[in-house]
């Protein structure tokens, strides 16, 4: 964290191997796309969220009068963070002598708070439980020239900014200096011994900065910024050489204690530039995307929250929306689970009747084609060959296709499985095709013309509700099922069919 003169700039933790921070000023409520009932109920719950997290703080009220030389009748902002963004809490315009006063009756929610400035300069400060004092400056030497009265934390603050600047700035020089020595193995070894050296001096700069403000949000934002103590796992004889294991391990302990030095139960973290990303990226660069390890990451997050109901509501809106957005198989089942946990059991009282509703049908929607379920039972008719029943069809792999003649996707996919079929059918592989729409001798045209010759389903007045089982609101789309008729895969492409057969039958038992 350091201070900013301007938008569109970012944080790096200098040489840790940590997440940099986004910090663009986004001065206007954003707003989210509206494409469909999920993307609509979102907006809803973002809407409703916000208003709910940024509400005002009765008590004494805040009085922060603000001098900036050189800026006379501009008009400033109060800003702050929230998440991973940055709104507008208050504005006034100076006076000809450059003074003016941000108050209000309400206290201000703690946190992380910039002063905004003509052309998008800034620099943050900190809104604490005294949120009475005065801040100075010089618009054209804003670096030599802010200055705080009756904010001993504030200056604090300040100073520790910019000791991590200057330490920020060296690790920078080392890092370049590197980068350019690739090709002089004794020069990358002098600038790795420099950068390890500087790696502990910062460490201990955020350490002694911690211990000498302990109980102060300056000490929260600071320990927030600690990287954990990796044990050496190279070191260990069972180890030794082997770095595979000493990846999984270095991976575990990892995943194990990412928020050691991080409150996820302190709101005030939340209106900094550091909360969102910290579980954006413990969720996307640290927990393997199985929807089992997913889920368990969740439970664990969630309860870290403890009983504070602004990080709980932050940290389950942005679960949801995060896994909504998922395009890997399996994260559906993540969705039901935030449905079930959060908001459908009177948990998410920020939530209104109507979303709540609405994810109820969508969610369940989802829950008879999770991955793992029994394959719902579909009885129908087929073409040539009588009534079927998917659960009387004796495979390996059932593969459940559904497809219309005229999707122009169909026509790419249908033709690739069914030279995949044809080859592998003697191996324990059989189609169960249903065609979804229902003009009869187009379909039964189809089937001739192309020599489908796997079992043709036909269910046009969709009787056994495959389109509500299995969810299907497009075509193509592909499930695979076990011999048992679990399900095993769903909405894959046509490509990645047999790659994944092979996968299964080598390590899926």
């Amino acid at each position: 964290m350091f201070l900013h003169f301007r938008a569109k700039s970012t944080i790096n933790i200098g040489i840790f191997n940590r997440d940099e921070f986004g910090r663009d000023i986004a001065l206007t409520i954003f707003a989210l796309s509206n494409e469909n009932v999920m993307n609509r109920l979102v907006f809803l719950l973002f809407m409703t969220t916000l208003a709910n997290l940024n509400c005002q703080t009765v008590g004494n009220g805040y009085d922060i009068p603000v001098t900036v030389s050189g800026l006379p009748g501009a008009k400033v902002y109060l800003a702050y963070h929230m998440g991973n963004r940055q709104y507008i809490r208050d504005s006034l315009t100076l006076g000809s002598d450059g003074r003016g006063t941000f108050s209000g009756p309400n206290s201000l929610d703690q946190g992380v708070y910039m002063l905004v400035l003509p052309g998008s300069r800034y620099f943050e400060f900190l809104i604490t439980d005294d949120q009475s004092f005065s801040i100075r400056c010089d618009h054209n030497d804003l670096m030599n020239s802010i200055e705080f009265e009756g904010s001993a934390e504030n200056v604090i603050f300040f100073n520790f900014q910019k000791g991590w600047a200057e330490l920020h700035s060296k690790s920078e020089y080392l890092r370049s200096r590197y980068s350019l020595s690739r090709q002089n193995p004794d020069s990358l070894e002098v600038f790795n011994n420099k950068m390890k050296g500087l790696d502990a001096e910062m460490k201990a700069y955020l350490n002694e900065t911690v211990d000498k403000n302990r109980g102060s949000y300056v000490a929260a934002l600071v320990k927030a910024m600690v990287p954990i103590d990796l044990p050496d796992f190279a070191s260990q004889p069972e180890l030794a050489g082997n770095d595979s294991l000493q990846w999984v391990n270095r991976h575990n302990y990892t995943r194990d204690h990412y928020f050691d030095n991080f409150d996820l139960s302190d709101d005030r973290l939340l209106r900094s530039p550091m909360f969102h990303n910290k579980i954006e990226h413990y969720f996307t660069e640290i927990i393997l995307q199985y929807p089992d390890s997913v889920m368990s990451a969740i439970d664990k997050v969630i309860g870290m929250t403890g009983d504070n109901k602004k990080t709980f509501q932050y940290v389950s809106v942005f679960l949801f929306n995060h896994f909504r957005e998922s395009q890997l198989m399996g994260h559906d089942a993540i969705i039901v689970k935030l449905a079930d946990d959060i908001y459908l059991s009177g948990r998410a009282d920020w939530a209104t009747p109507e979303f709540v509703d609405n994810l109820r049908k969508d969610v369940d929607k989802l829950r008879p084609s999770l991955i793992g379920n029994k394959a719902v039972n579909l009885v129908m008719e087929t073409y040539g060959h009588g009534p079927v029943s998917l659960q009387n069809i004796n495979s390996e792999f059932l593969i459940l296709y559904f497809w219309e003649p005229d999707c122009g996707h169909c026509k790419e996919t249908t033709p690739l499985l069914r030279e995949f079929y044809l080859i592998n059918r003697e191996k324990g592989i059989e189609v169960l095709s249903i065609c979804t729409q229902p003009d009869r001798k187009k379909w039964e045209d189809y089937i001739r013309e192309n020599e489908l010759n796997w079992i043709n389903g036909w269910d046009p007045d969709r009787l056994t509700h495959y389109d509500f089982f299995y969810n299907i609101q497009a075509t193509p789309t592909i499930f695979i099922l076990d011999r048992e008729k679990r399900i095993i895969a769903k909405k894959l492409p046509i490509e990645s069919v047999e790659p994944f057969i092979e996968n299964y039958r080598k390590y899926g038992r």
